[in-house]
């Protein structure tokens, strides 16, 4: 089985590189380094009208770095809309890792505090690389995304990484880079040095979040 250490785990995401496993029970990992990457550019992150009624809500409550490893897990967790995932325990390994070194963190959405849902990602640089999310209640996986780009705007963060887009991330905004482009952008992000915080409360949110967003609809 191919060892990854965390550090060439770090050496790899710099050169636009990341792992993924072929099933969760899988041993091995494969690289990948898309044709198009996903990013999500926080300058034109659209909140649907109905997720900020939730937001506005506040149905949730949010938290950032208190349950790292069920984040993980349930990200790794199969469910109807998919049989398998890609997150073996060498990638959770890993980023457990990361996280004890504090360069992998988690956002988490609270019902009673029960977990309900939640992402994790990478942080290095202004980059926020965006691994995986879960939901097991409605809207829970979109207000973790919602606040993690509040943080990230917050914080002078400058790209957020989605990997790939799929429809329920081009709902938010997310689009495709040609491989030179997001690379030009990867280094310009790598070059500038991020805050990731806690999560902010919803005036700040709206102030972040809501005035590029406000003409568009859900």
């Amino acid at each position: 089985m191919t060892q990854i250490t965390p550090e060439l785990l770090l050496k790899a995401y710099a050169f636009g590189v990341f792992p993924m496993a072929k099933s969760r029970e899988e041993r091995e990992v494969y690289w990948v380094q898309p044709k198009e990457r996903g990013v999500i550019p926080l300058d034109q992150f659209h909140v649907p009208k109905s997720l900020r009624k939730v937001l506005r809500k506040d149905v949730f409550e949010v938290r950032v770095d208190t349950a790292f490893d069920a984040v993980i897990l349930g990200c790794a967790e199969s469910g109807p809309n998919r049989e398998d995932t890609w997150i073996n325990e060498q990638i959770i390994e890993l980023f457990s890792d990361l996280f004890e070194a504090g360069l992998a963190h988690s956002v988490e959405a609270w019902v009673d505090n029960q977990l309900v849902g939640g992402l994790y990602g990478l942080a290095m640089g202004s980059v926020f690389f965006g691994e995986s999310m879960f939901t097991r209640q409605d809207n829970a996986s979109k207000v973790a995304l919602c606040h993690l780009v509040a943080i990230m705007k917050n914080g002078g963060y400058r790209l957020l990484d989605t990997q790939f887009i799929t429809g329920h991330l081009m709902q938010f905004g997310a689009v495709e880079l040609h491989h030179q482009d997001y690379m030009r952008e990867l280094g310009d992000a790598l070059g500038q040095l991020g805050r990731f915080g806690p999560p902010l409360p919803y005036s700040e949110m709206e102030r972040l979040l809501f005035s590029q967003s406000s003409t568009q609809t859900s």
